[in-house]
C-alpha cells in the first residue's frame, strides 16, 4: 500500500531550485500580507480622518480657530493627514504671506502651491506599497509556473535512468512540481484583489482631496480680496 505524500513532504522532497522557488514565493505572500493588513489600517484612519475633518471645516466655525485647535493638537504629537494636512499647509501660507502685506495673487499662488505640495505628500501616502502589490500579483504566477516546469523536467530526466515508467514513478515529482505553481497563485490572488481594492480607494480619496483644495482656494481668494 502507497503512502500517501503531504503538502509538507512534497516541498521538503522537491529539489533545491524547486524548494528556492517556493520560498520567494512563501516570502512574497508574507510581506503581501503585512502590506495589506498596514494598508487596511491606513485607509480606514484616512477615510476615518477625512470625514471628521469635513464635519468641523463645513461647520461654519472660523478658519483661524480651525487651525489653531489643530496647532494645539500637533504639539501633544497628533499628526495631521489628508484633508487636513492640505488645509494647514494652504492656510499657515496664506497667514505668513498676509502678515507680509503681499498682494492678493501673491497670497493665493503660495496658498495654492502649498496645498499642491501637501497634496502631492498624501498622494504617496495613500498609494505607498500599492506597486509592490501590483509586481507580486502579475509576476508570483510566472515564478511559481517556472518552478513546476522546472520540477516536470527533473521528473522526466529521471525516467531515462528506469527501465519500466509507470505513473507511480513519476506523480510524487510532477506533484512536487504543481505545489509551486499553487503557491504561486496563493501569492498572487490575494495581492491582485487588494491592490485593485486600494488603488480605488486611493482615487477616490485624491478626487476628495483634490475638490477640497480648489472649495478652499475658493474660501480664501474671498477672503483676500473682501480685506
Amino acid at each position: 500500500m502507497t503512502q500517501e505524500l503531504t503538502v509538507l513532504d512534497l516541498i521538503l522532497n522537491a529539489s533545491l531550485f524547486v524548494q528556492c522557488i517556493m520560498g520567494i514565493l512563501v516570502l512574497a505572500s508574507v510581506v503581501s500580507w503585512f502590506i495589506i493588513i498596514q494598508r487596511w489600517y491606513y485607509f480606514g484612519a484616512a477615510d476615518r480622518a477625512l470625514r471628521l475633518f469635513e464635519r468641523q471645516f463645513w461647520s461654519g466655525n472660523d478658519l483661524g480657530d480651525l487651525y489653531r485647535d489643530g496647532t494645539l493638537k500637533a504639539e501633544k504629537g497628533y499628526r495631521a493627514i489628508g484633508m487636513e494636512s492640505i488645509f494647514r499647509a494652504g492656510y499657515k501660507e496664506f497667514i505668513r504671506l498676509r502678515k507680509q502685506d503681499a498682494e492678493a495673487e501673491v497670497v493665493m499662488d503660495g496658498s495654492e502651491r502649498a496645498m499642491r505640495v501637501a497634496m502631492s505628500r498624501e498622494d504617496d501616502s495613500l498609494e505607498k506599497n500599492l506597486p509592490f502589490l501590483a509586481t507580486v500579483g502579475s509576476t508570483s504566477p510566472y515564478v511559481g509556473l517556472l518552478g513546476t516546469v522546472w520540477g516536470i523536467m527533473g521528473s522526466f530526466q529521471g525516467l531515462a535512468t528506469m527501465h519500466q515508467a509507470t505513473l507511480a514513478v513519476v506523480a510524487p515529482g510532477i506533484s512536487e512540481a504543481l505545489v509551486a505553481t499553487a503557491m504561486g497563485l496563493f501569492a498572487a490572488i490575494p495581492a491582485v484583489v487588494a491592490y485593485n481594492r486600494f488603488s480605488a480607494k486611493a482615487d477616490s480619496l485624491e478626487n476628495k482631496y483634490q475638490t477640497f483644495a480648489e472649495e478652499f482656494s475658493s474660501l480664501l481668494y474671498r477672503q483676500v480680496h473682501s480685506s
